[in-house]
């Protein structure tokens, strides 16, 4: 394990400091303090520091406990970081400019071509950057850094997509690309895992020890948070849901094995079954052939809706978790399936031991979840190298 100087050491008191103060603040210095262990004159000589860097201002004040005298509390000054989230998906990407707070300030999006190259991804990436950052009037300056959510296996530490099936990409050196096209500082990691963290700060997790977030879409996966922590595994893969093997004489799945999890759940996998009976283009039109009673309509998303709710049974044995979010293209703008899905967790799949120990619910982000986590998480690399 390397051992940290002093200058390492500043770092990681600075990052500390700043992540206490963002989740709790208003806050004293001396609840700092006791928060992070460190000393009282510490604590004061970051706070001025942010201070004089412009990221934090001093607001009211509150009568200290039992003695009459006054704390002057520390709040983050709105808008003083921002950082740039961008999610990439397989037809699509998104970009946001995201305040410390988590707020998306400007947003934008780009179509991209299924097995686009990464290259001409982050051409377009760049494009749009500039295109946000010109129409909104912003200084560019002001940008710390830029996340990117990617589904598939990532290496956090230095930037590689290792595999994306979706994206059809394989030891792609993501960081370096983005950072050569925008200038700045990049972070990626996988698209679940940050918008599990953004749930967390945000959204429909907040207050809970132990998370689990599963999205259904174009791809199968989970993340799960404990303690505002991601759990990563040994190589961050942890979550990878997608090929459990579910059926050893199942359908073949894009990875080369057969039976996976994501051939009887996702977007792709349910069309390309619709086709052989009606020309289904979009998983729209299908969820409204299902709603016009059509039988192989109700067969394909009511066997669906079983394999999900058998997975939400499974990461529940798995993880034993307080609280479910269940999210995606097939969730989030689909009422009537998320409310079928909880109706059989409810009623057939949770195992009884499980039943009424945890909640589920919907994401409270929706379309805008990786953008905000890969924007925070592109916010908190900035302060942990500064």
């Amino acid at each position: 394990m390397k051992k940290l100087d002093q200058d390492d050491m500043k770092r990681q008191n600075r990052s500390t400091v700043f992540q206490i103060i963002k989740q709790h603040q208003p806050i004293s210095r001396a609840a700092i303090a006791k928060q992070t262990g460190m000393s009282p004159t510490t604590v004061s000589r970051i706070i001025a520091e942010f201070s004089d860097e412009g990221y934090v201002v001093d607001m009211e004040e509150q009568a200290s406990a039992g003695r009459g005298r006054k704390s002057t509390l520390i709040r983050l000054r709105e808008h003083s970081v921002l950082s740039v989230g961008v999610q990439i998906d397989r037809e699509f990407g998104m970009l946001a400019i995201v305040d410390v707070q988590g707020n998306v300030m400007t947003s934008t999006s780009f179509a991209r071509e299924p097995g686009e190259a990464a290259e001409t991804t982050a051409r377009r990436i760049g494009g749009k950057l500039t295109e946000l950052v010109e129409g909104s009037g912003m200084d560019r300056c002001r940008l710390v850094g830029l996340g990117i959510g990617v589904p598939g296996i990532v290496n956090v530490e230095d930037g590689t997509v290792r595999l994306s099936v979706q994206l059809g990409w394989r030891e792609v050196g993501l960081a370096g690309m983005i950072t050569e096209t925008t200038g700045l500082p990049v972070v990626v990691d996988n698209e679940l895992k940050l918008k599990g963290l953004a749930e967390q700060l945000r959204g429909a997790a907040q207050g809970s020890s132990r998370t689990v977030l599963l999205g259904f879409g174009h791809g199968v996966g989970s993340a799960l948070i404990r303690r505002g922590e991601i759990y990563r595994g040994a190589t961050n893969s942890a979550g990878e849901i997608a090929h459990m093997m579910m059926n050893p004489q199942g359908m073949m799945c894009d990875c080369g094995n057969v039976g996976c999890l994501q051939t009887f759940i996702t977007i792709p996998s349910l069309l390309s079954e619709a086709r052989k009976m009606e020309p289904i283009d979009t998983f729209g039109e299908l969820f409204e052939q299902w709603q016009s009673g059509k039988r192989w309509a109700s067969f394909l998303l009511e066997q669906a809706l079983v394999y999900m709710a058998m997975t939400v049974n499974n990461v529940v044995s798995m993880y034993n978790p307080d609280r479910v979010i269940v999210s995606g293209e097939m969730i989030d703008p689909y009422p009537e399936i998320y409310e079928a899905l909880v109706d059989l967790c409810r009623t057939k799949y949770i195992w009884e031991p499980l039943r009424g120990t945890f909640s589920i619910s919907r994401s409270d982000l929706a379309r805008h979840g990786v953008l905000i986590g890969s924007g925070l998480v592109a916010q908190n690399v900035y302060f942990q190298l500064n």
